[in-house]
């Protein structure tokens, strides 16, 4: 069998935020060059599949990094407004601060409502397995992306949640797959 020639390649960060979300060096200079500098690139003969251009043609141009600069602040600004309000009204804005364990905790809730075990008050309970199916695979997935990321009470609180989810999947999903079970103590009729 013939070698391959193996091309050279460059591998670039094009991230436009750093880790502390502030706008990267790199992409403020690329906003500086002019467009007419930047030549079209060659034409393929290879077309893209008819459902990615359908795709491309659908989504908007994404934001520019100065408008998500903009828009960051802007959230930065209303959200201290908001913490203000919360300190001024006796509680704490500490509270409002959202962990991971709030945000499993939150899928968590909605995937107990989506199996109807839970509901609001005076409210009856829904069942949507659907929901709830996805629900547990969103925690299965954030499980499986975050291993090694995690502090012990964060994984442990990952996995509880996760087993008493499937849990009480496969324990609703058995349940209304059985048929309905006559009322003991009273006799069926006899004709």
């Amino acid at each position: 069998m013939a070698e391959r020639k193996q091309d050279a390649f460059t591998v670039t960060d094009r991230r436009l935020f750093t880790v502390d979300g502030e706008p990267r060096q790199e992409t403020r200079e690329e906003e500086k060059v002019a467009p007419e500098a930047v030549k079209p690139a060659a034409k393929t003969e290879q077309m893209p599949a008819p459902e990615t251009a359908a795709k491309a043609e659908e989504m908007p141009a994404p934001p520019t990094s100065a408008e998500q600069q903009e828009q960051a602040d802007a959230y930065r600004k209303s959200t201290k407004d908001m913490d203000r309000k919360v300190e001024l009204s006796g509680q704490s804005s500490k509270d409002l601060e959202m962990t991971f364990e709030r945000f499993l905790a939150s899928l968590y809730m909605s995937a107990m409502l989506q199996l109807g075990l839970m509901h609001e008050e005076g409210g009856q309970p829904r069942v949507d397995l659907l929901g709830a199916r996805q629900t547990v695979d969103t925690i299965s997935l954030l499980a499986e992306k975050t291993k090694g990321n995690l502090t012990a009470a964060e994984q442990n609180f990952l996995h509880n949640a996760l087993y008493e989810l499937r849990m009480a999947y496969v324990e609703v999903t058995n349940a209304l797959a059985r048929p309905p079970q006559q009322a003991t103590g009273t006799n069926p009729i006899k004709r």
